[in-house]
């Protein structure tokens, strides 16, 4: 067992790796006034969460930010994303959660719903101006809730085809709203591609442990050079970069959200010594890891 920031299925409650076709949805007092309206951080290993609020407000941390947020608007949580709430009492709205699956075969015409969403979530934080917007969202997820908990004939369609016009609502919403800013230019859609989302996979499970390209070239049965040259083509970065990013990102996570001191991190993370750790870090990160620490921490 790993130590760091806690993973759940839904929040509190236990991980589930085998997870497919699941869609839930409940109200935000449903879960937060149990805590006190505080989510700790936390990931999800397998769902993408989106949260619709119309009434009050909060803080929400992502990774090492923070963002400040007032209803309506919608929250963004990718899976695998550190993320915590503190939303202020008597807030009202929903949050859905869904593994990839759900939306993946969604086909539009510029790609489909469930990239939109991942390029969507790179702001999380989405402001609703428009009441009609507002209107729109908050009529699909309570559409949504409504199905699960009445479970009428039909209702496992229904609440995917629901989860599906959420994710194209949303990508549209994101997609209006960088054009504003942009003075109409067509934002970015970032793609995904099966062998660099299979490699990502592989890296997730074995980062800690596997830091040679050839156990996962071999994995996705391809020669090292020719991964290597397949992940450049389509992510720009090479596979060494991929494992790396994914160490520093734990690394920073468990600094930030942690109190385990860097030596205990250092092992957890699979390093032979906390000196070769420092090292990395500080080649990497710019800093050494207790003055990250000292500096994330300090402005929180």
């Amino acid at each position: 067992m790993t130590m760091g920031v806690p993973q759940f299925h839904l929040y509190g409650e236990d991980t589930d790796d085998e997870v497919f076709d699941f869609i839930h949805v409940e109200t935000i007092v449903a879960r937060s006034s149990r805590h006190n309206w505080i989510i700790a951080p936390h990931r999800h290993r397998h769902l993408f969460q989106v949260l619709i609020l119309t009434e009050g407000g909060g803080t929400a941390t992502y990774e090492e930010s923070e963002h400040v947020f007032a209803a309506p608007c919608v929250l963004l949580v990718p899976p695998l994303v550190v993320h915590g709430f503190r939303f202020t009492p008597g807030t009202v709205g929903h949050i859905a959660s869904f593994t990839e699956d759900v939306v993946r075969g969604a086909a539009e015409a510029r790609g489909n719903a469930y990239e939109r969403l991942i390029a969507a979530a790179a702001e999380p934080v989405l402001e609703l101006h428009d009441p009609r917007d507002a209107d729109r969202l908050c009529g699909l997820i309570r559409d949504l809730h409504d199905e699960r908990f009445l479970a009428r004939e039909g209702h496992a369609l229904a609440m995917r085809a629901l989860v599906t016009l959420i994710a194209i609502e949303v990508g549209r919403l994101k997609l209006a709203a960088a054009r504003s800013r942009s003075t109409g230019a067509q934002a970015p859609v970032e793609r995904s591609h099966p062998v660099v989302d299979q490699l990502k996979g592989l890296i997730e499970d074995h980062y800690r442990h596997e830091r040679q390209i050839g156990f996962y070239a071999a994995r996705l049965a391809m020669t090292p050079d020719r991964l290597n040259d397949h992940v450049k083509r389509i992510a720009g970065v090479t596979v060494g970069h991929l494992i790396r990013h994914r160490l520093l990102t734990e690394a920073k996570r468990q600094l930030v959200f942690t109190t385990l001191a860097a030596s205990e991190i250092a092992y957890d993370l699979g390093f032979a010594d906390p000196s070769h750790f420092s090292r990395f870090f500080r080649k990497h990160a710019g800093l050494t890891p207790q003055e990250f620490r000292e500096g994330r921490r300090g402005g929180r």
